[in-house]
């Protein structure tokens, strides 16, 4: 049902280095620009995607308190890639790696450069 979630900047050029590397450790990339060349778009060509840009109406971007946007792994392992990944790029851990419901939902927690809380979970369904 999502077809992308959006994440603010006010320094595009450090959010997209710590994007570009996040991206990776989930198989993503780089998919197509924002318009105006406001930021670029990530994912890896199937489902939902993550827009990474400044604001459309120039002002400061800032964080919805509560707000988070999750991004799902194939597996455990990529989670614990994803995790340390963000924060050997400058992410600040808000949760480690680690089972939250045992054998259903692994995920990890962190606030990227510029303070948007990430998650990154592997969901075991059934």
């Amino acid at each position: 049902m999502i077809g992308y979630a959006f994440v603010g900047t006010n320094n595009l050029d450090a959010s997209l280095a710590f994007y570009d590397k996040l991206a990776e450790a989930l198989d993503g990339k780089r998919l197509f620009q924002v318009p105006e060349g406001r930021g670029w778009f990530y994912g890896n060509g199937q489902g939902a995607m993550l827009a990474v840009a400044t604001p459309y109406d120039k002002e400061k971007a800032s964080c919805g308190n509560g707000a988070m946007i999750a991004l799902v792994c194939p597996d455990t392992e990529t989670v614990d890639k994803a995790y340390q990944t963000a924060i050997d790029a400058g992410a600040k851990g808000d949760g480690e790696p680690g089972w939250r419901i045992e054998n259903v939902f692994y995920g990890a927690y962190f606030y990227d450069p510029c303070g948007n809380k990430i998650c990154v979970y592997k969901m075991n369904m059934g």
